[in-house]
């Protein structure tokens, strides 16, 4: 054998260790970036449950307070976040948050007659949460993407109606 086969011989096997530690390193990159993407999106399900209930509960105390004896759903989000009926300010929520998931705004829920009842994501994802929901929203198990979760407020009163169909109970 000739020295320079052997040099030959042993470049060959080093491209071959480079080549195999490349992909190793790509897999295990992959790998990574598949968990990375796992836990933002959880970490965005989470923040799309949080603030879909704090618009619920804003637009919940904007109904509750009576004005005159009335009681209505907001025109729109911003009197949720100053309520204009009162002299004083009420603030039904800190701040607007956008959608978690989109980044943009949300899609509104308009309420029977006018006002908004509640919002959604626009977001066709899918949940990785599909169970173990709390009370109000139990209707979130089961559903397929994000924009199937609707955080809604409905006062006790209009689910009776709603779940006979606008019939009045007989009892």
């Amino acid at each position: 054998m000739t020295p320079g086969h052997l040099f030959g011989n042993q470049r060959g096997a080093t491209l071959m260790v480079v080549l195999v530690m490349v992909v190793i390193t790509g897999l295990a990159a992959g790998m990574a970036g598949t968990s990375w993407k796992t836990v933002m999106q959880r970490a965005r399900e989470e923040g799309l449950l949080w603030r879909g209930d704090q618009y619920r509960r804003a637009i919940q105390s904007y109904y509750n307070v009576k004005q005159g004896g009335i009681q209505k759903y907001p025109r729109k989000l911003e009197d949720l976040l100053k309520d204009a009926r009162s002299l004083q300010t009420v603030r039904h929520i800190r701040r607007l948050y956008p959608d978690p998931m989109t980044g943009e705004d949300w899609v509104i829920i308009k309420a029977p007659g006018s006002g908004i009842k509640g919002v959604r994501s626009s977001s066709s994802g899918v949940p990785f949460k599909t169970a173990d929901f709390p009370e109000e929203y139990e209707d979130f198990m089961g559903k397929s993407s994000y924009s199937e979760w609707e955080f809604t407020y409905v006062p006790e009163s209009k689910k009776k109606t709603e779940k006979t169909g606008g019939a009045a109970d007989s009892k």
